[in-house]
């Protein structure tokens, strides 16, 4: 192993272990510093600012979005600020590098309307369409991450005070409520998966697949997409992360305090959350126009 390869693996090493950095992170940035060592010939550690413009501008070349030059830029730059922290370097090339703004993003939601909609209409004849069921509404009761869902432990639940604890991102714990609806389609859920898969009352996770095992991120984009259009009759393109928005953005709706939100959602920081404020622009002015004495002027 080279020089620079080893430098890259204690690097890596460091994110996940004394960061936490989640295991998809952890990928996308040994790729896009792999790439950066590999486009020079020798791939070696010291470089100038002149060959750092030609790597950005050979990924701009690429036509890659703004979000992706941004994130290689970030990648790269951090790697050499540990280069410096740890002595292997005196100067990180990229100090005055400046990645491309990016316009924030409106998050897309569902209506309250079609949020409700959806979860009525959710058969729950069979064992798999309770499990869906149960996974779709404790989706939007929680606004959990994909990745804290199915990863969600029989342990970390608290029925009677409708209470789940959570790990989320940086191993931070946070403890998030449930509604009635979402605890009573899981209850059900739960005695029906120990009924017809005894062994897994003593399986970890909450959300298991056919075979009993933990069902994965995957299979639950899958299963939205697919129960969605089915019900709805819509090709409205729908995913788990849309459920997280649109808890978001209901709950600020209906008056939320904003940093309840950010609490609930496991935010590190407030800017995060008040994305959603965005979208609760037309209803702003809606009650002006309703509410303020001389707007009808």
């Amino acid at each position: 192993m080279d020089q620079e390869s080893r430098y890259l693996k204690r690097y890596i090493d460091y994110l996940g272990h004394i960061k936490k950095f989640s295991p998809h992170t952890l990928k996308a940035y040994r790729s896009d510093i792999s790439q950066f060592l590999a486009y020079f010939e020798k791939g070696e550690l010291p470089v100038d600012k002149t060959q750092v413009r030609d790597f950005i501008s050979f990924v701009f070349s690429q036509n890659r979005e703004k979000t992706t030059i941004a994130r290689k830029i970030y990648a790269v730059k951090s790697f050499y600020a540990y280069l410096v922290d740890i002595g292997a370097l005196k100067k990180n090339p990229f100090d005055g590098i400046n990645s491309p703004k990016i316009s924030q993003r409106i998050p897309q939601i569902l209506t309250i309307g079609e949020m409700n909609q959806f979860l009525d209409l959710l058969p729950e004849t069979t064992f798999l369409e309770l499990r869906n069921k149960a996974v779709f509404e404790f989706l939007y009761a929680t606004g959990l991450r994909i990745s804290e869902l199915t990863r969600l432990k029989t342990g970390d639940i608290q029925f009677e005070e409708r209470l789940i604890r959570i790990l989320g991102k940086g191993k931070k714990e946070r403890i998030v409520p449930f509604n009635d609806a979402a605890g009573q389609t899981l209850r059900k859920y739960l005695r029906e998966r120990d009924r017809l898969n005894p062994e897994a009352r003593e399986r970890e996770y909450v959300f298991v697949n056919s075979r009993g095992g933990r069902i994965s991120e995957r299979s639950v984009e899958r299963i939205l997409q697919q129960v969605y259009l089915k019900l709805m009759h819509s090709g409205k393109h729908v995913y788990p992360h849309l459920f997280r928005h649109s808890f978001a953005s209901h709950l600020l709706q209906e008056g939320a305090n904003l940093r309840v939100i950010q609490e609930l959602l496991g935010h590190a920081n407030l800017s995060t959350t008040e994305k959603y404020t965005t979208l609760n622009y037309s209803d702003l002015l809606k009650t002006y126009k309703k509410f303020h004495p001389r707007s009808g002027q």
